[in-house]
């Protein structure tokens, strides 16, 4: 199933990639590295108030940072994703390229006004093309140990994973990680 899905995605991201390309020229905009529940481009359009898989620019990888789920979402009361530096890792995740009208909601999203996340920039890399001076979101203040997520939050997470093409391999170690936070989080509070 997951195949069937990463190959409709494909085809939808190369469709959709041709078609962000006019407006990337026509107004100012800024490109964005989505890792979490925003890799999902049905919830990102419930935040910016617009469909979001029309800036899709393609799967894209961050080199020597690794995913964790060391935030503690005061919305959905659960662990939510967050990127690490770590040398020997990588994330993978879903590269946009947003009108720089959608800035605001998209901080708003990610709760920078309140202290949760803050902008980063960051290199990443799409089919070896390059990208520097990507926007990424990260936790101000990280929790000292992962916080499992609930299943809304993960379903969303792979949901985008899934539909937008992320390699297979990496999407079956983000769907083992979130199954072993949660088991964990079972047996601790049962």
């Amino acid at each position: 199933m997951v195949d069937s899905l990463k190959s409709d995605s494909i085809q939808h991201l190369q469709t959709s990639e041709s078609s962000h390309l006019e407006p990337c020229q026509s107004e100012p905009m800024f490109y964005y590295f989505a890792y979490g529940s925003c890799m999902c481009p049905v919830d990102l359009k419930r935040s910016l108030g617009v469909a979001a898989h029309h800036y899709v620019v393609g799967v894209a990888r961050l080199s020597g940072y690794k995913l964790g789920f060391y935030y503690r979402s005061p919305h959905r009361d659960c662990g939510c994703l967050d990127i690490v530096k770590d040398s020997s890792s990588y994330v993978e995740g879903v590269l946009y390229c947003l009108p720089m009208r959608l800035s605001d909601q998209l901080d708003m999203r990610e709760d920078v006004s309140r202290g949760g996340y803050q902008h980063e920039l960051i290199t990443v890399s799409v089919d070896q093309k390059i990208f520097a001076n990507v926007r990424t979101y990260s936790v101000v203040n990280k929790l000292s140990r992962e916080l499992a997520p609930n299943d809304w939050y993960s379903n969303v997470v792979l949901r985008g994973a899934s539909t937008c093409g992320l390699t297979e391999k990496y999407f079956w170690q983000l769907f083992y990680h979130i199954y072993q936070l949660q088991s964990l989080n079972k047996r601790q509070y049962s």
